[in-house]
């Protein structure tokens, strides 16, 4: 049996080291799909370019290991039902159980794997890649000036080009605006030509001009300013070279504790630390909100009688009755007493919805760590499902390749990730707990792999079309046998 186990491992590691290989390029490449305006266009070198994909694969693995699960096994076991290596096990005695066994107990080791790398590794990856993919999005593009548009990005300037030669880079009617004074465009810097450079280490933009002039604006004295002589002075060159310092041009690493309390960034310990906290901060408030609602606005019998005595003249001036309230007051009074409660009422509905609305919010936000919780066990929980689905199903369908087993594989996956982020919406939107809500996925399809399993195991021929092709012509069959005798009576009517 070594050797049965050995062949069996053998034959499963090599399809599950690629799928899984696949599948993270797959998705890493859907990540730079959705983040590729974000990165082009900014000099990024490339230590910042790789680190960025490393920590962003490391954030795919809760993806791409189950996917790579189901897919490996459906491929190990349908080109051992495909080769007739299964059917010759089964015929020497050995049963589907004993084969799988070997896999059973190397997708335990691989579901406590992703436990351990879901609690103490993911969170140190997300948080490496969304500090830095943050720093990314925040850092300032290279300078990308086009003809005949004012560029902006640079602080205090503003620079527009109307022609520029892309093979040597000369520029054609240069006009750069000076607002380092922050007092408008009473500075202008006109050239006929000239080019730009940025320094290695970015930190100047080294401008070349030729056959221009500088304008500036004078700031106006008192008497000036009544004389109105607008005075100003003009500068004529044939050539200039200006130097402008630029800031945001390189890459500005953020602090990360400013990430660290994200739900995504904390283990399991300090998730549950977290909700227990955000549990007794809200049970506080929602007490504390009951006992002011019922002292305050369901009992101001109190508060009722002072208000309505002041309205009362001393002789009449008494101890509230309720029954008697009618009497006592007079018809102005009255309705007074009912504007007041009528004002309480519709203030006490406004604090009541805006507190709700609050609440509402504080349990949104405990219900985001109380799913990376749960996220911790569904990954692992999802590896063993698949492969109780994936190497059975491989046995019945009898087809190795990338072909079936990619069709199916991918079926299973959709149908498995549609359910989880429908029962993710619900319970983010406070519809169901967070428990059944995050367990919905496996729970559904745990009986299906339990199923899957014993036909497999009872080499069942579910997949088969000869099968359902059989069916199809028994009841096709006996619907003849039951319409016959009708059919023969309208016959002999005609």
């Amino acid at each position: 049996m070594k050797k049965l186990h050995l062949f069996v491992l053998k034959t499963y590691t090599g399809p599950l080291i690629s799928t899984f290989f696949v599948v993270v390029f797959v998705l890493l490449m859907q990540f730079l799909w959705k983040y590729i305006d974000d990165l082009i266009g900014k000099g990024l070198e490339l230590a910042v370019i790789t680190e960025l994909l490393v920590y962003t694969s490391a954030g795919l693995v809760p993806l791409a290991l189950p996917l790579a699960i189901l897919l490996s096994s459906l491929m190990t076991f349908g080109n051992l039902g495909e080769n007739f290596e299964l059917t010759a096990l089964k015929s020497a005695g050995v049963s589907l159980q004993r084969i799988m066994s070997p896999l059973i107990i190397l997708t335990i080791f691989m579901s406590i794997g992703a436990f351990y790398f879901a609690n103490n590794v993911l969170p140190y990856t997300n948080l490496k890649m969304r500090s830095l993919l943050y720093d990314v999005q925040q850092q300032r593009p290279e300078m990308q000036i086009r003809e005949g548009i004012f560029y902006n990005g640079i602080d205090n300037y503003s620079i527009k080009v109307a022609d520029k030669n892309h093979r040597t880079n000369m520029m054609y009617d240069i006009k750069i605006y000076d607002h380092t004074d922050r007092r408008g465009n009473l500075k202008v810097t006109i050239a006929d030509s000239g080019f730009m450079r940025i320094t290695e280490d970015k930190s100047y933009l080294v401008t070349t001009l030729y056959s221009g002039y500088n304008y500036e604006e004078m700031e106006e004295r008192a008497r000036q300013r009544q004389l109105r002589t607008f005075p100003h002075r003009n500068d004529v060159f044939s050539e200039q070279v200006l130097i402008i310092e630029l800031s945001g041009f390189d890459l500005q690493r953020t602090d990360e504790e400013a990430f660290r309390h994200n739900s995504q960034m904390m283990n399991l310990t300090q998730l549950k630390m977290t909700i227990d906290s955000l549990d007794q901060v809200l049970s506080k408030q929602v007490s504390e909100h009951t006992d002011n609602l019922i002292t305050s606005s369901f009992f101001k019998k109190e508060a009722f009688r002072h208000r309505v005595s002041d309205t009362l003249t001393p002789a009449s001036r008494k101890p509230l009755d309720i029954q008697g309230l009618e009497q006592d007051l007079t018809l102005d009074q009255e309705r007074r007493a009912w504007d007041h409660a009528l004002v309480d009422a519709r203030l006490m509905r406004n604090q009541i919805i805006s507190t709700k609305t609050n609440f509402d919010w504080q349990n949104k936000r405990i219900r985001r760590y109380e799913i990376e919780l749960h996220r911790k066990f569904t990954l692992s929980f999802a590896c063993f499902i698949f492969f109780f689905i994936g190497a059975p199903l491989g046995a019945i369908i009898r087809k190795g390749g990338l072909g079936m087993p990619v069709v199916v594989s991918v079926l299973f996956f959709v149908l498995y990730y549609v359910i989880d982020i429908s029962a993710l919406k619900f319970v983010r939107e406070l519809v169901i707990p967070a428990f059944p809500g995050m367990w919905i996925s496996s729970i559904i399809l745990l009986p299906m792999g339990i199923f899957l399993t014993y036909k497999a195991t009872t080499d069942s021929v579910i997949m088969n079309t000869e099968t359902y092709y059989n069916i199809y012509k028994r009841i096709t069959g006996y619907l003849i046998r039951l319409t016959s005798p009708y059919l023969g009576k309208a016959r002999l009517q005609v």
